[in-house]
């Protein structure tokens, strides 16, 4: 544990285990969203049914993405210069992977307005193949956190 305490001292255990919660809470919701999306894509535009989509998404987005994203961001930034970690080549691929996931986040919310415009831009086809993003970075992630590969 020596090795793991810098400035949050004996805190950083819990702030890694929140820093992994509000994770989980984030990727379940990137996992949530898109799949979201691919059943309101089918709802016709201005029906009763459209609305409880536009509703449903709206409070994902409010009450577990956003709030999860800030946290996850706060824990993690609190832990990389907790524990000294910028100058690891494998933290360096793990931050560029939450930086596109977040960009991803920025995405699905801008895709959601769009929903709520009543637009479709994209193909279910499409919405379905954008599903896999999360799950695929979340995979690469916990390699790079777990294996330390360089």
């Amino acid at each position: 544990m020596d090795g793991l305490v810098g400035f949050l001292g004996t805190a950083v255990l819990w702030i890694k285990a929140a820093h992994v919660i509000f994770v989980i809470f984030l990727i379940a919701g990137l996992f949530m969203l898109p799949r979201f999306f691919v059943y309101h894509h089918a709802s016709a535009v201005g029906s009763a049914e459209d609305a409880l989509w536009i509703e449903r998404e709206k409070r994902l987005i409010k009450i577990i993405l956003n709030p999860s994203l800030i946290l996850v961001w706060v824990f993690g930034l609190a832990l990389a210069f907790s524990l000294g970690i910028w100058d690891q080549a494998w933290f360096h691929a793990k931050l560029l992977l939450v930086l596109a996931l977040s960009g991803y986040h920025g995405w699905c919310v801008g895709y959601w307005k769009k929903l709520a415009r009543g637009e479709r831009p994209l193909s279910e086809k499409r919405l379905r193949l954008l599903n896999e993003v999360p799950g695929i970075a979340t995979a690469l992630i916990v390699i790079l956190v777990i294996a330390k590969p360089f």
